[in-house]
């Protein structure tokens, strides 16, 4: 199992530990480092700033939004990043939501969200395959456009640099059984939300007909503490944040996923104190069970014996959110 930092998307402003994590990460053999992107800052630009001050670890985005970008213009930011990195980009990619894509990003959230997936993913590889011009006939995505209020003049392009790698792994932020099961065929790997090596059974029909190769690479919050209960606090913020704020009352992918879980109640109310502004209530309301199931929190001792659980099940990479070189250090030790 390799092991990767994920640094995750800006709060108020940049972190000024997230370039010193990264250096260390790649000091101590860390696989690779990841960024991400909500309504704030973007994943891209600050990936190219770590890959400029690196030299091997690998580069991904977990996750770049789908909305954001058309997916040529998301598939030119990775073949540009490829380039300039010596070919260590991975392309993480995720739907998001009706609430941002909607609300951020101004468009509709598909009705389709699989169909979608699938051809945003079939617009990049044409891209990066680079065998002829980009030419898609989709519900979604249309190259050249060819809507009743174009020109009709759009014309089939393919890319002007030469991608550096085809093959350049495409990961999908799935959260549904369906999409991901979906993933298994069209991507490269794939990037859960929550993982628990104590419940992977919820996943296994879904991932029942996986290739050699593929990618499991779920986050986890990791750190180096003797008060567990304080430090699953954090998790339990981003949690709450996540199951409540991020999703309507009706329809939240990240609360459909914990009752999927065996956290239905306990989901719901979450959710329910989030959205009636009682945000510290929500928090606390996270059960410690659960943050304790998909983190890696407490004295080396208990971190190593828990650590053993992931390296069991199917999980390829572990990308940890460490507040500290010392737990970096500490799980590089572990891991071997």
């Amino acid at each position: 199992m390799r092991l990767g930092l994920a640094l995750g998307y800006w709060g108020r402003g940049p972190d000024p530990r997230h370039l010193d994590l990264a250096r260390e990460a790649e000091n101590l053999g860390y696989d690779s480092v990841w960024t991400a992107e909500a309504w704030g800052s973007d994943a891209f630009t600050p990936l190219t700033w770590i890959a400029a001050h690196t030299s091997r670890i690998r580069l991904g985005t977990a996750i770049a939004q789908m909305a954001a970008r058309a997916p040529t213009a998301t598939a030119m930011h990775a073949l540009t990043l490829d380039h300039l990195s010596g070919g260590r980009m991975m392309l993480g990619l995720g739907l998001s939501g009706p609430q941002v894509v909607e609300g951020w990003y101004g468009r509709p959230f598909p009705a389709s969200p699989l169909t979608a997936t699938r051809e945003y993913v079939d617009v990049i590889r044409q891209v990066l395959r680079r065998e002829g011009p980009v030419e898609v006939d989709g519900r979604f995505h249309s190259l050249p456009y060819r809507g009743e209020d174009g020109t009709g003049t759009g014309k089939a392009l393919k890319p002007i640099t030469h991608p550096l790698r085809a093959s350049l792994p495409i990961l999908l932020g799935a959260e549904g059984p369906k999409n991901i099961a979906q993933t298994t065929r069209i991507a490269d790997g794939w990037l859960p939300l929550y993982w628990s090596p104590t419940r992977a059974d919820v996943y296994e029909a879904s991932l029942a007909d996986m290739p050699d190769g593929f990618m499991i690479a779920p986050m986890a919050r990791a750190q180096v503490c003797d008060d567990v209960a304080e430090g699953l606090l954090p998790v339990k913020a981003m949690l709450g944040f996540y199951i409540g704020g991020m999703g309507h009352a009706t329809r939240n992918f990240h609360a459909d996923l914990m009752a999927r879980m065996g956290f239905e109640a306990e989901a719901h109310r979450v959710q329910e104190l989030f959205l009636a502004g009682r945000r510290e209530e929500a928090v606390l309301a996270v059960p410690d069970a659960f943050a304790d199931e998909i983190s890696l929190v407490g004295p080396r001792e208990r971190i190593a014996e828990r650590l053993e659980l992931w390296r069991k099940g199917p999980v390829t990479d572990l990308l940890v959110t460490a507040p500290d070189p010392h737990t970096l250090r500490v799980l590089a030790e572990l891991n071997g």
